[in-house]
């Protein structure tokens, strides 16, 4: 069986499936009938789209870098202009956005849950200009102020298929009491979703899944990811997932030195070698994306919007070709119940 991505081809609509491709097909055909070539120019607008990183900077190969995917993409094909800028520490975020306000930027989007602060105190000081917070609902921000967008994400939808999936490839070991885990960056409602739904999906697949769980305290330095990871194998775990950033890369290499099963986040993580068993994707790079088409388009409005396996806003990454393929058939069928309403009230906090 061959390496497939889940939200693709199963119970989704053309529109879905589109949305989850993303932005790896968005090119048209170059050549026209006869053998001419398409000469159109490349669009241009007048928006211009600010994007902040968090201390793990866009190079983490997860959440930021996600999000930076997403404003190429907008200024590849909406033809905004593009301000990226990194932030070394947590207290730049503020001088960061307040920069950018500033410029009177069309919209600028903070990534991450940690700098709901420095949104909101931005976003109050300057009601004329435009946010977004990826992982932050607006309606939970201290001033509420009406024009900053939260971009959530329904994380436990995806997670508790992984955990599923998780749980039956750990029975391979133990099959009376599976032991599985998760390294998260902070016990925050970003990464608890995650995590929630991992643990609901485990103990769904066999009630007697003991799921390990720990937390790095930061989102950067792998070693400290890398050494939870180890403590939770050397405990019996058979798969490690991690929601911790670029940190969690120092336990998907946990896993791999171990020969156990990783699981990456945010970003389709299986680049890192075949002992990623899938990835916990969250389409941050979308949610930027619409962000910024809305803004371009002068469509632009607070509030929050909700990404989940429905639209295509969460999805699986690529799953490994050693997962029996009665299994994926069996995860594909918990999909559609998620999508359908048949599986519902997942959790979004660990119990």
């Amino acid at each position: 069986m061959r390496a497939r991505r889940f939200g693709v081809t199963l119970a989704l609509s053309a529109a879905s499936a589109a949305l989850l491709l993303g932005a790896a097909a968005c090119g048209g055909d170059d050549d026209k009938a006869g053998g001419g070539t398409d000469t159109a120019a490349a669009p241009t607008s007048d928006a211009t789209v600010g994007l902040v990183s968090d201390v793990g900077k866009f190079n983490d190969r997860s959440f930021n870098q996600s999000a930076l995917e997403g404003l190429e993409r907008a200024q590849k094909e909406l033809g905004v202009k593009g301000s990226p800028i990194e932030s070394a520490a947590a207290g730049d975020y503020i001088p960061n956005l307040t920069t950018l306000a500033r410029k009177k930027t069309t919209v600028s989007i903070g990534v991450g849950f940690l700098m709901a602060d420095g949104i909101d105190t931005v976003a109050t000081k300057f009601p004329n200009a435009n946010f977004a917070i990826v992982d932050f609902p607006q309606a939970a921000l201290k001033h509420k102020p009406k024009n900053v967008r939260g971009l959530v994400f329904a994380t436990n939808e995806n997670s508790y298929l992984i955990g599923y999936m998780a749980a039956k490839m750990a029975e391979e070991k133990n099959k009376d009491a599976p032991v599985i885990s998760a390294v998260g960056g902070m016990k925050i409602p970003s990464v608890e979703i995650f995590i929630a739904g991992y643990k609901a999906g485990a103990e769904a697949a066999n009630p007697k899944t003991k799921v390990l769980i720990g937390y790095s305290q930061e989102f950067v330095a792998q070693d400290k990811c890398k050494e939870l990871a180890l403590n939770q194998i050397q405990q019996g775990s058979q798969v490690v997932f991690q929601v911790a950033g670029g940190c969690g890369l120092g336990a998907l290499s946990a896993a791999k030195e171990k020969g156990v099963w990783g699981v990456g986040v945010d970003r389709d993580q299986s680049d890192l070698g075949p002992h990623i068993l899938t990835s916990a994707v969250k389409r941050v790079d979308v949610s930027v994306f619409d962000t910024a088409k809305d803004a371009a388009e002068g469509t632009f409005t607070g509030g929050d919007k909700t990404y989940d396996l429905k639209n295509g806003g969460v999805a699986l990454g690529k799953v490994s070709d050693k997962v029996p393929a009665e299994l994926v058939t069996e995860v594909e069928g918990l999909q559609k119940k998620i999508i359908d309403g048949e599986i519902k009230d997942i959790p979004v906090t660990v119990k």
